[in-house]
């Protein structure tokens, strides 16, 4: 083994820049918390340590020791926190650190610490210590130092370079960013490339909290303290389609838990709600918001929904198992930061990593527990994001073979099929759970459960796709549930048997606000009744969908019904001509 590092010194030299990250990520893709990519980026950034000994050999077994001081205290964090979370160190555990204060930080070493974390640190830093001492020099000739770094530099660094060199529509700072997700994963860079991320998604956040804290609130906001629910919950969904939810009539059990409290009467199911974009961030810009496909501005300029409830006196807590630092999530971020309570619970890089939401019941009962008078608790879930198997543990697959799945959807199709079906029946768990401890609630309570859009997972015979794309709407697309609870308490004060009357109403989850304000109580100048779905003065309008900073692309929702309709027609007559022909 020995003579090993002297016949190849250039790969053991890797092997001991590679070993950093690849201590924390191997644990991380077997425990199959997170899929390859972190692995696969750890491996291509491990070449960059290699370039400075090709170009300075002499000084080789220097350069590795400084390298490996600048990875290790990475590496080591990196390790502990997945031990301890079970998740990838990110940007968004860098957020919490920073959030928080010395006595939680004391709490936390505290509550986790074992004793055998120190015998595990030496075995992992003697390690690297044994790898270094068996490093060699080179023997390499110039020509061939300088044709192994260029071709490591084009390995470590293509994201920048090819963006540079290959797509020139493309800004420096966006190739700066692609390089940047390509070095994240690796030490040191995780801290680093974490610490970079984290200080622009806070200037974004500060911006848009600044804007917010500019706007003017309500005006004349009226309570009504006797028929107004003590605890409001909003659960956001992901990525669910109605279509596929067997308590929207789907065949297969997908919501045995909602269809039971449904058929005890004690929802209301809202029938026919579309979500204005099939794209969370831009779908919750309006539903939290005034804003709308054809005044998007309104989100900048008028109060969000947080606003209203903060105005009307309530204490809020935002649960999320969202990803909360990332690129496309600063808006988000923002909401939970105007809340006066945040717990985030979702600290992985990449959405396609085991994140179950059951994660979110124990902050939600503590949420429930506290002695805030009025409280407003938002809990956004993943949902039935795409991975779709990594939406719900092993034990809760359920779904397996053709039974109930339509002829088009082949073999090989199959089971991310019933993946998808699968984490609709574990996302129906996690929302009957949160009724359920809603129900313990003191006094009046009200829970509305809304998914932010639908996702396309194989239901169109004719394009077999699975996502979104707003370029080509369909139904699954647009279709989400829209449901309410409320406790005994809540409905005897409120007459929720009028909502019952307005579940086949055609809705736009972009007026959300006004019938979230309708239901809760809330009374103000701004308010548009005929935009509340439960309002004795509601007037179906058109549902728009598409790009507001595109306006040609918006067109009326009823449009992409029209077409499936054709289609289902054509489908139709194809099969009577079929049978004719047999």
């Amino acid at each position: 083994m020995l003579r090993f590092p002297q016949k190849h010194p250039l790969l053991w030299a890797y092997l001991f820049a590679a070993y950093f990250s690849l201590s924390y990520h191997i644990p991380i893709y077997a425990n199959g918390m997170s899929g390859s990519i972190g692995l696969r980026d750890s491996l291509l950034m491990s070449f960059a340590w290699l370039i400075p000994i090709l170009l300075l050999p002499q000084h080789a077994k220097k350069w590795l020791a400084f390298a490996g001081m600048l990875m290790w205290p990475a590496a080591l964090i990196s390790l502990f926190y997945f031990i301890v979370y079970g998740q990838e160190f990110s940007q968004s555990a860098i957020f919490i650190a920073f959030e928080s204060n010395v006595a939680e930080s004391s709490e936390f070493i505290q509550s986790y610490w074992q004793w055998w974390f120190l015998p595990l640190t030496l075995v992992f830093s003697a390690i690297p210590v044994w790898l270094w001492s068996q490093a060699k020099p080179l023997q390499l000739g110039l020509s061939r130092r300088l044709g192994y770094a260029s071709v490591f530099s084009l390995i470590a660094f293509w994201p920048f370079i090819g963006s540079a060199l290959f797509e020139p529509q493309k800004s420096i700072n966006d190739a700066l960013y692609h390089q940047m997700v390509r070095m994240e994963p690796a030490a040191p860079w995780n801290l680093v490339m974490g610490y970079t991320k984290y200080r622009q998604q806070m200037a974004d956040m500060q911006r848009l909290l600044t804007q917010n804290r500019q706007v003017k609130p309500l005006q004349n906001l009226v309570t009504d303290n006797a028929t107004m629910p003590d605890t409001v919950v909003l659960v956001i969904g992901e990525s669910t389609n109605r279509q596929r939810m067997s308590l929207y009539g789907y065949e297969r059990p997908t919501t045995p838990n909602l269809d039971k409290l449904n058929q005890q009467g004690e929802l209301v199911v809202f029938n026919n709600v579309v979500t204005p974009r099939p794209y969370t961030i831009e779908a919750l810009q309006q539903v939290l918001s005034f804003a709308d496909s054809k005044h998007p501005e309104r989100f900048f300029s008028e109060p969000t929904l947080i606003n209203m409830m903060k105005q009307a006196g309530y204490d809020i807590t935002w649960i999320t198992n969202q990803q909360t630092q990332t690129r496309r999530n600063t808006m988000l971020t923002t909401f939970s930061q105007m809340a006066d309570h945040q717990v985030y619970l979702n600290n992985n890089r990449q959405q396609n990593a085991n994140q179950y939401d059951g994660v979110v019941l124990p902050p939600f009962a503590a949420a429930l527990d506290t002695n805030a008078p009025r409280k407003f608790i938002v809990v956004h879930l993943l949902g039935t994001h795409r991975a779709y198997d990594c939406r719900y543990p092993e034990d809760f697959a359920y779904f397996s073979g053709k039974t109930d799945v339509p002829d088009w959807v082949s073999a090989d199709l199959l089971d991310e099929y019933n993946s998808y079906d699968d984490a609709i029946r574990y996302n129906d768990m996690v929302v009957s759970n949160l009724i359920n401890e809603t129900r313990r609630a003191k006094g009046k309570s009200l829970l509305l459960y809304l998914s932010d859009h639908g996702e396309e997972v194989f239901d169109n015979p004719d394009d077999l796709f699975t996502g979104r794309n707003e370029g080509a709407p369909t139904s699954a697309m647009y279709t989400v549930p829209f449901i309410a609870w409320g406790s005994e308490d809540f409905q005897r004060n409120r007459d929720m048997t009028s909502w019952k009357a307005a579940a086949d109403r055609p809705y736009s989850s972009a007026n959300f606000i006004y019938a979230f304000a309708d239901m809760v109580g809330l009374s103000f100048d701004e308010m548009d009744y005929s935009a509340s779905l439960v309002s004795k003065a509601f007037k179906p309008s058109q549902r728009w969908i598409g790009d507001p900073l595109n306006p040609a692309s918006i067109k009326d929702y009823s449009t992409v019904e029209a077409t499936e309709a054709k289609l289902n027609i054509v489908r139709h007559d194809n099969a009577q001509e079929t049978l004719k022909v047999l």
